[in-house]
């Protein structure tokens, strides 16, 4: 499974907070607005409850009366939903016009004097919230019970107001909320992606070293990595340097042998010769190895045809002598991300090749391949068959064994091309000769894209 990158990490991290924190937010703010209207209805009845109680009287008969009216038109309204009702044991005995005949509930009894609110279904399936409170009249037989009740309904629009705008608010809140840490992880990760950007740069060779302009924390980690940039730069020119060293020191005295050998008697000539030239090839080899190794890290952007311009002309004139033709057909514009010297290594090496085995002419042209530099190298000479081209490539034997004793072998070829990340394959020329084809990677190319 694919890891996420840190900034999908951060953002799923904060997208995953919004989606669980705001729906709990407004739960909890609709739990607390639903309480605080209820409880300000509830108060509202009360209000009334008081005024009623004080309007109760008993008249002289005993009987129950309203001293005063209770001054609420809606109470005179029939079913307006307002109500008020004063009940005794034997049931509702004073109550407002509003209830026409129909009755309110009598809710369970509480303790005398004590206000108590419920929710009830009133005349015609209506929710009320009723108000209640047991009083005792002096000179009534027995205790009565006061209720005042207001239709749910109102409450309701109140609280499905509320909701309405909380669930916009909440929303536009939450979208605010998914955009803004998108925007936030950007701007805080950009540095990253700078780093990222001048680290491709330097790989394809467009810069040496990272921009230390960088807020403080990877500032510091810039200029380490520059450190370490400069250090391993220094351990290759080291290297390369100690490979050339090393290979001025053995050729004189690989010359001096060379030359001694003409002095030795004649059956011991040829094997000492031979193994001579198994130090040379060997020495040869494992120094341009050396010489190679690492120079791909470092590479920069070269024109292909301007680096192979010395060794076409070069070799052109040489098959000139031969009665060999050389057809170079380069776009002038081609760059790739490798080193000079190893290009000119590797093309010449096989343009000698090819020259030592064409009959009349080497063809060197490149190819359109996408994200990828084609190199091809053609002669019309007698090939390689299809067992021999795969032996070739599976043992690292050399390309021109029967008419050559110098030159790099194709494994160093090989390694060259390897070191890049390229490709290797030998076919059949059009014209019956060898083809080889080498495919380097276009890094900057690929990175531009």
């Amino acid at each position: 499974m694919r890891r996420w990158s840190v900034a999908a990490r951060l953002l799923a991290a904060s997208w995953l907070l919004v989606i669980l924190m705001l729906p709990a937010a407004g739960a909890l703010l609709s739990w607390a607005f639903n309480a605080s209207v209820t409880a300000a209805f509830d108060e509202r009845l009360k209000a009334v409850l008081n005024v009623l109680t004080v309007a109760v009287r008993t008249d002289i008969d005993g009987r129950l009366d309203l001293a005063r009216s209770i001054g609420d038109p809606r109470f005179e309204q029939v079913f307006s939903g307002w109500y008020w009702q004063v009940s005794d044991a034997d049931g509702p005995i004073l109550v407002s016009r509003s209830l026409w005949d129909e009755r309110l509930p009598v809710p369970s009894s509480a303790d005398s004097g004590a206000t108590t609110a419920t929710s009830v279904s009133g005349p015609r399936g209506h929710g009320l919230r009723i108000v209640r409170r047991d009083v005792q009249l002096p000179g009534y037989r027995e205790p009565i019970t006061l209720m005042v009740a207001g239709p749910v309904g109102e409450l309701d629009g109140e609280l499905a107001g509320f909701r309405r705008l909380l669930i916009v608010s909440l929303s536009g809140l939450g979208a605010l909320l998914l955009v803004l840490p998108a925007l936030q992880i950007r701007w805080g990760l950009a540095p990253l992606r700078q780093i990222g950007r001048h680290l491709k740069e330097v790989e394809v060779g467009r810069r040496k070293h990272l921009d230390d302009d960088l807020p403080r924390e990877l500032g510091a980690l810039a200029r380490a990595m520059n450190a370490v940039l400069d250090r391993d730069r220094q351990l290759i020119e080291r290297g390369r340097g100690a490979a050339g060293n090393l290979a001025h020191a053995i050729k004189t005295p690989l010359t001096v042998v060379k030359t001694l050998l003409a002095q030795v008697p004649a059956p011991q000539r040829e094997r000492l010769a031979s193994e001579v030239e198994r130090i040379d090839e060997a020495v040869r080899h494992h120094l341009a190895r050396a010489s190679a190794a690492g120079t791909a890290a470092f590479a920069g952007q070269v024109h292909v045809a301007e680096a192979l311009r010395p060794v076409t002309d070069g070799l052109a004139r040489m098959g000139a002598r031969r009665g060999v033709g050389l057809r170079v057909d380069i776009d002038p514009g081609l760059r790739v991300s490798v080193d000079p010297q190893d290009l000119q290594e590797v093309v010449g090496n096989l343009l000698e090749n090819a020259m030592r085995w064409a009959d009349t002419e080497v063809i060197l042209r490149t190819l359109p391949s996408g994200s990828q530099v084609v190199i091809l190298v053609e002669d019309d000479g007698p090939g390689m068959s299809e067992p021999d081209r795969r032996a070739a490539l599976d043992r690292g034997k050399r390309l021109d064994t029967e008419r050559s004793q110098s030159g790099l072998g194709l494994d160093i070829v090989q390694d060259l091309v390897s070191l890049y990340d390229g490709r290797l394959e030998l076919g059949a020329a059009a014209s019956g000769g060898l083809s080889v084809r080498v495919a380097l990677p276009n890094r900057a190319s690929a990175d531009s894209g």
